[in-house]
């Protein structure tokens, strides 16, 4: 007698799904997007020994992130602004060496004046379109989906009457590794 082998449980990048979906929640879906690249947000500045503050207003800048250590030339501690934007309009791992996102006008200005006294750079999230595919929990990870990219636009045109279109690195992946890179800069007296 042959014995039916189980289905395998289905996989979204080798993390297991088990039971029925979720019932989730009834918020807008921007602003779950919101919440998800905050939540990005505070993992890579939690990875890089950084610490947030959240302005109140915000005037356009979401979150100041600081680094304190001794190397740095200008202060012990240095800060940068950081604008989130999150999208479900451009795919995963965009071709080529960037990719188009579109900002208003008057956040450009803000996100492109320079010179400054505190650097501001745009971090822009890439997210699927569907929430059940923004994150899987497994025994050895928690795996956010899909990435962020950094720009700093300072000095950039603006080039719409009412947005402009910037171009954004692919290579300049927003991670633990690249804040600490930025802080570094900064603090030493240069630029993100």
């Amino acid at each position: 007698m042959a014995l039916a082998a189980p289905d395998p449980a289905p996989t979204v990048s080798g993390l297991a799904l088990s039971g029925p979906p979720p019932v989730r929640g009834h918020i807008a879906t921007t602003a779950c997007m919101e919440t998800l690249q905050v939540g990005y947000l505070h993992a890579v500045a939690a990875a890089a020994g950084c610490s947030l503050a959240q302005p109140f207003p915000d005037h356009g800048i979401d979150w100041h992130v600081s680094h304190t250590a001794p190397g740095h030339a200008v202060d012990d501690e240095v800060t940068i602004k950081v604008q989130l934007k999150a999208t479900y309009q451009i795919a995963p791992d965009p071709p080529g060496p960037t990719f188009a996102f579109t900002l208003d006008n008057d956040h450009l200005v803000k996100l492109a004046r320079s010179p400054v006294s505190v650097h501001k750079i745009l971090v822009v999230m890439i997210v699927p379109r569907g929430q059940e595919d923004w994150l899987r929990a497994g025994h050895d990870r928690l795996s956010l989906r899909h990435c962020c990219y950094w720009i700093n636009l300072a000095g950039h045109a603006v080039t719409g009457r009412r947005r402009t279109t910037v171009r954004i690195p692919t290579s300049r992946i927003f991670d633990d590794r690249a804040l600490c890179e930025i802080m570094t800069r900064v603090g030493a007296g240069g630029r993100p």
